[in-house]
């Protein structure tokens, strides 16, 4: 299922949608299936002017990242903190060691931000490596450096580093926490994240408080053309139909109880 989700998402996505439309569109005239051709050619477009010249990709994440807004304060007192993986650059990290953190940096700021003021507070990091190799350092493994290295004791973190997907990650976490005697910790993930993320969680059982982090939209963004930022809007849209395919196939194959949870 791991395997077949990485490719299924090498496919699916929009840019590669419209690629595929392209080439469908050369084989159908040089097959002389002039018609079917056009057809698939304006289809083509169609999908990629939609994925880098309007704001569609971005509406779609941001009704995402408005579904758990974040409380106004953190529980006290905090006893222990989730963050996902999915901040750390795992195969820069393994051939270089140190530290690289990626678009999803936030998850771990937050963390040591919270860490450092908490300082009663547990922190579970759930990451493996989930490429298709399966080669690289895991990102717990990696988060330990960058803990200590604020000066928070390594007897404050657990780690959980053989999680590939958001499922895994739960399936993990729940041993761990239960294991730990640890409840109602604060989940931390980027917001578009968080709707899957929580979902999971309740599906197993587990009482958690949403925090979200990584906000990548204004959240007022309303639908219009915008030629000022293809190569953005088409990451946006990637993004977004990412998670929306995911939380259809969670939901389809019971992995959670409602597409998209209150």
């Amino acid at each position: 299922m791991f395997l077949l989700s990485k490719l299924f998402w090498v496919f699916a996505q929009p840019l590669s949608i419209g690629f595929l439309f392209s080439a469908l569109a050369a084989l159908l005239a040089f097959a002389g299936r002039r018609r079917f051709g056009g057809l698939s050619a304006l289809l083509a477009a169609l999908v990629l002017f939609i994925t880098l010249f309007t704001t569609a990709g971005t509406m779609a994440l941001q009704a995402l990242e408005a579904r758990f807004p974040k409380p106004s304060q953190a529980p006290q007192p905090l006893s222990c903190m989730v963050v996902l993986g999915g901040a750390l650059e795992n195969e820069v990290t393994t051939a270089r060691g140190g530290i690289e953190l990626n678009q999803a940096s936030d998850r771990f700021v937050e963390a040591l931000r919270l860490a450092i003021g908490h300082p009663e507070a547990r922190i579970l990091v759930s990451g493996g490596d989930g490429s298709i190799s399966g080669t690289y350092e895991g990102e717990a493994a990696a988060a330990e450096r960058l803990f200590s290295a604020f000066g928070i004791s390594p007897d404050r973190l657990i780690k959980e580093n053989a999680s590939r997907t958001t499922y895994e990650n739960t399936l993990n976490t729940a041993e761990l926490l239960k294991n730990e005697r640890l409840e109602n910790c604060l989940l931390i993930t980027s917001a578009y994240h968080m709707p899957r993320s929580v979902a999971l969680f309740r599906k197993a059982g587990i009482a958690v408080t949403p925090w979200p982090v990584d906000y990548r939209t204004s959240g007022i963004v309303g639908l219009s053309l915008d030629f000022t930022q293809p190569s953005l809007n088409a990451q946006l849209a990637t993004t977004a139909a990412r998670e929306w395919m995911s939380l259809a196939a969670y939901y389809l194959t019971g992995r959670i109880d409602g597409f998209f949870p209150q």
